[in-house]
């Protein structure tokens, strides 16, 4: 056994260097276990991420959620990939997120060899064995265009793979109890949660997209695909080219969402956006509806995500739903996510407040408007049609429509 300690004050000054600081571990050869403690000073004002970088690459993030994990070959933390720990220079990485103007003093530790109890592990296990699979409501039969169909889905949630409260079984569970048909896992800054999603998504019935959320203080966005680990302190320039490169989807999550607002310059706009995210309380604002008119309505399809942490969230997972119209031949969890992705690519969607909320759908030449009596259908040149039944169609011309109420509450927008 080896110890390698570590033991500053962190300063104000390395945080303008670098939000992020690497300190490297020596892992021997047939090492058999990392175990990474970090002690944080008591008191408000001092928030710190830490993650792992192994010699070949990129092997978990708990952000600020954990202060200590575990790697060995057949098991890590939640949140750390799990397999031989291959020798040479490995680096606890710590994110300097937030620091008093005094600094503050770390202790970072890390010991190779033996690992008695991997830190997380037996809660985790524990808690999944407890869920069950609910029941699901009724499901809502929508008019498609012809060769496709409708499906709902939730395209941001976290779980204890990162500063979620629930392991990814309570996530299916969610996600079926609220009549989901996909939902994107979406853990910040890692894809350990990728290896369980096949199991979960037959055991649930549900297609359990597998996803990442590439987080900095800049601005978040969600990585769809398993595409591997996209690397958060590159410049966020990369990403767009480097998801699509490998086949992956990427969006902007919560353009408007207070201290995580996106900030961060993109000479290439990536293909989709979280227009709609659970933090949009009053739906008589028009805020993210403007954002997304900035940003380009026309070329930017639009997502919704409910952000799922734990059950004090602002709203449960389906909150708004996500609908994507999607090849009508494609079948159960195993078929569905990968054709989710592609009714993503081709710019396919339409999103409700939840599952049961009124909702407006391109069925091909046409419009339908279901559930939304006496509201208004608004172009993308700006003109207003009333709709005056809950089932009513309405010719489609090019371009994101809007529903609203008569006195301007958004309730539906569509591609």
């Amino acid at each position: 056994m080896a110890v390698t300690s570590y033991r500053r004050r962190w300063t104000l000054d390395d945080r303008a260097e670098s939000v992020w600081h690497s300190l490297p571990v020596d892992i021997p050869a047939d090492c058999p276990g990392l175990l990474v403690t970090l002690t944080v000073p008591p008191g408000e004002g001092t928030v710190i991420d830490i993650g792992c970088e192994g010699a070949a690459g990129w092997r978990g993030w708990s952000g600020g959620a954990r202060r200590t994990f575990a790697i060995t070959p057949t098991a890590a933390t939640p949140g750390y990939v799990a397999g031989d720990l291959e020798p040479g220079t490995w680096w606890v990485v710590i994110g300097l997120h937030r620091l008093p103007l005094e600094g503050a003093e770390l202790i970072v530790e890390a010991v190779t060899g033996p690992v008695d109890a991997v830190p997380g592990l037996a809660e985790y296990a524990d808690a999944t064995a407890a869920i069950a699979v609910p029941p699901r409501p009724p499901r809502r039969t929508l008019p498609a265009a012809p060769g496709l169909k409708w499906v709902a889905g939730d395209f941001h949630a976290h779980s204890l793979h990162s500063d979620g409260s629930t392991p990814i079984a309570n996530l299916a569970a969610l996600g079926v109890a609220a009549g989901l048909d996909v939902l994107a896992i979406t853990d910040h800054n890692t894809v350990a949660h990728h290896l369980e999603l096949p199991g979960l998504s037959k055991q649930f019935g549900i297609g359990l997209i597998p996803g990442q959320e590439v987080t900095t203080e800049s601005g978040h966005a969600n990585a769809f695909g398993d595409i591997g680990v996209i690397d958060f302190r590159r410049p966020a320039s990369t990403w767009v080219s480097e998801v699509a490169n490998r086949g992956g989807l990427l969006s902007i999550n919560h353009p408007l969402g207070g201290d995580c607002s996106w900030r961060q310059p993109l000479p290439e706009h990536p293909p989709l956006a979280e227009v709609w995210h659970s933090s949009w309380l009053d739906h008589r604002w028009g805020g993210p509806i403007a954002w997304w008119q900035a940003w380009g309505m026309t070329s930017t399809t639009p997502i919704g995500g409910s952000d799922w942490h734990n059950p004090t969230s602002i709203t449960p997972p389906g909150t708004p739903t996500t609908w994507i119209a999607v090849d009508a031949s494609a079948e159960g969890p195993d078929e569905l996510p990968l054709a989710v992705l592609e009714g993503l690519s081709a710019g396919r969607t339409a999103i409700s407040a939840c599952y049961t909320a009124p909702i407006l759908l391109r069925t091909g030449n046409e419009f339908v408007v279901l559930d939304a009596p006496n509201t208004v259908l608004i172009s993308p040149d700006g003109t207003r049609r009333p709709i005056r039944t809950s089932h009513q169609t309405v010719p489609a011309i090019p371009g994101p429509h809007i529903l609203v109420t008569h006195t301007g509450q958004f309730l539906s927008i569509c591609t």
